[in-house]
């Protein structure tokens, strides 16, 4: 049930992204997202699961023991709990670089997305996974004692660091920020953020692996901070701007979501409402920065993901309750935990931001070198969805 909720993620996200684009662009962005449905699914039961989550010999890589899920299936002694363990992964597999399309949108060719997805999870995602969640806990950063919990690190800082990198060896889309490219429908916006909530109770309580006392923690934490976040980056709009928007609630539930993403299943609901203001807040002011620093991300995926990630990570180090969760990992600083969890938090989110930013950069320049990235002025002008599909969303 928990993957399932997952896989609807996507084309929720496709909605939320799409009502943010212009009209024009709107099949291209659904297109992007639904397209890494297609690839990763393949990529994972190939290779992907193989490399990212087996074996404890190394912390860094997993091994080939498992190319086309050799030896998993239902009738080991297990019953199929791997198998089930393996597609549930998937999903988070698929959702993380379809989360990287918002940045780029509204420029990039579509063939040139179909190559940088598959190659991103083999160079970006396979190894950042493997660091975090490898079988046995013998990836390195979580054996040093880093926490992730739901995929904050490997899934929301990779794909937001990822997504910096990606639009400054884009660059901008013709006319930013002189021209206005305002969403052109915001009630896809808002229904795409109501689906992403909605699948993010098997995002965070699937989590748990089982249906007991963590997954209910971890439900009750992803209501809590998502609902905290969406009022705390309208109290932004509204100071900033004299108005509080539909497009800041939504983006605030999504902020919310995500800064409670690393943490939903190591604090009490106090800490997931702490969790949640601040990265509604936080989000809110960093989705700013692009116009004071120049880069175009378009739909603000650096804004929200990335930002919202780091600080839900490292809030653990500020929230985490083994007293409120009968856990066996180490607490933070509100219940006496001293700073060695919050410096391994930041270890963590450091490491795998950086690599994610700089590995992307070069895979993103090696694809603008043989195929292209971006359209000509001509196609940006008239639209993607014609032009790259053939096809209108409206007519």
């Amino acid at each position: 049930m928990s993957a399932a909720l997952v896989v609807f993620m996507v084309p929720g996200l496709a909605l939320f992204y799409g009502g943010m684009s212009r009209s024009k662009n709107m099949l291209n962005m659904l297109m992007m997202n639904m397209i890494c449905l297609g690839i990763v699914p393949i990529f994972w039961f190939v290779i992907g699961y193989s490399l990212s989550s087996t074996g404890t010999d190394n912390g860094w890589i997993g091994t080939l023991d498992y190319l086309f899920l050799n030896d998993i299936g239902i009738t080991g002694e297990d019953g199929g709990a791997a198998l089930r363990d393996v597609f549930f992964a998937l999903t988070f597999a698929c959702i993380t670089p379809a989360l990287i399309s918002g940045a780029v949108a509204d420029r990039l060719k579509f063939s040139a997305w179909v190559v940088f997805v598959p190659t991103w999870m083999l160079l970006v995602f396979t190894p950042a996974w493997a660091w975090v969640f490898k079988e046995g806990g013998s990836g390195w950063l979580a054996a040093r004692g880093s926490l992730d919990f739901a995929g904050g690190t490997v899934v929301h800082v990779a794909a937001g660091a990822a997504s910096l990198a990606f639009v400054l060896a884009l660059g901008k889309r013709t006319g930013w920020p002189d021209e206005p490219m305002i969403p052109h429908n915001l009630p896809f916006t808002v229904f795409g953020a109501g689906v992403l909530w909605f699948g993010w109770f098997g995002f965070n309580a699937g989590s748990a692996f089982a249906a007991d006392g963590v997954a209910i923690q971890a439900f009750a934490n992803t209501f809590i901070a998502a609902a905290a976040a969406m009022l705390s980056w309208l109290a932004v709009e509204k100071i900033k701007d004299g108005h509080a928007t539909s497009l800041g609630a939504a983006s605030g539930v999504v902020a919310g979501l995500v800064g409670i993403t690393p943490g939903a299943g190591f604090m009490g609901v106090g800490g997931a409402l702490g969790v949640g203001i601040v990265a509604g807040a936080a989000c809110a002011l960093a989705v700013r920065l692009k116009f004071r620093m120049g880069y175009d991300d378009a739909l603000d995926v650096v804004g929200v993901h990335l930002c919202g990630g780091l600080v839900g990570g490292l809030l653990i180090g500020i929230f985490a309750s083994p007293a409120s969760l009968g856990g066996d990992f180490d607490a933070g600083l509100i219940e006496g935990g001293g700073l060695g969890l919050l410096l391994e938090q930041v270890l963590a989110n450091v490491v795998v931001g950086v690599f994610a930013f700089a590995v992307t950069f070069v895979i993103v320049k090696a694809l603008d070198a043989t195929i292209g990235l971006r359209v000509d002025d001509d196609t940006e002008r008239v639209g993607l969805d014609t032009t790259q599909h053939a096809e209108a969303a409206y007519t």
